[in-house]
């Protein structure tokens, strides 16, 4: 059950960081589940990180 429960949270996160790297908005968050809904905006706070730090190239 916790593996079930980790890969869950896993991919909130993936699917957050996707999110935040194609530009969407954090408030499309489509989790209610705070556990879930945390990880899913840890993943977009990591991505916005990443951009701010040049990780992905601008606009071509």
């Amino acid at each position: 059950m916790k593996r079930q429960k980790r890969d869950r949270l896993e991919r909130a996160h993936a699917q957050g960081y996707r999110a935040a790297v194609t530009g969407r908005s954090k408030e499309i968050c489509p989790y209610q589940n705070l556990d879930t809904r945390s990880q899913w905006l840890g993943g977009y706070r990591e991505a916005m990180e990443d951009k701010g730090t040049g990780l992905f190239a601008r606009g071509q």
